[in-house]
């Protein structure tokens, strides 16, 4: 069960290249979307990123900061990036593997990969929306971007 609306956004520090990480707590006071995602390079992994990332200026738009998130590690993070064209963030829960997907209730222990769960974070790091979808199904941007109009409408 993924974390739900109203709790406080867990926070975490991940690598997102060579000697370099990002954390929540550095994103406080901005609005955060984090995509977790099983596998760079699947199929439904690889067409949902490129899909965030042809909405980016969407989500720009809405004063959000997108992050994926997996359990790959960061040289092939930055191969997918590189593959797909990514302009956001990959960061690798790739040690201790899943622990931050885990705090997000987004971890498949049967299959060692994170869930495909999104998280709308406010401002003040409180969940503010959350889903999970079927492993095997892009959940799409409709979801995400209606919960930053809706964010937007209660700032």
């Amino acid at each position: 069960m993924v974390l739900q609306s109203g709790i406080a956004a867990p926070d975490f520090t991940l690598p997102t290249g060579p000697g370099a990480s990002l954390g929540l707590s550095q994103l406080r006071g901005k609005i955060v979307v984090l995509a977790f995602y099983p596998a760079d390079f699947s199929p439904v992994c690889g067409d949902q990123m490129a899909l965030y990332n042809e909405t980016l200026s969407e989500f720009r738009r809405l004063d959000a900061n997108l992050l994926g998130i997996s359990v790959d590690g960061i040289w092939c993070h930055a191969a997918f990036a590189k593959a797909r064209n990514l302009h956001f963030p990959l960061l690798a829960d790739f040690e201790p593997k899943g622990a931050v997907a885990r705090a997000y209730g987004a971890y498949r222990e049967s299959d060692g990969v994170t869930e495909r769960a999104l998280f709308v974070i406010d401002r003040s790091s409180i969940i503010r929306w959350s889903y999970l979808s079927p492993i095997e199904v892009n959940p799409g941007a409709d979801g995400i971007l209606d919960a930053l109009e809706a964010l937007e409408k209660h700032t």
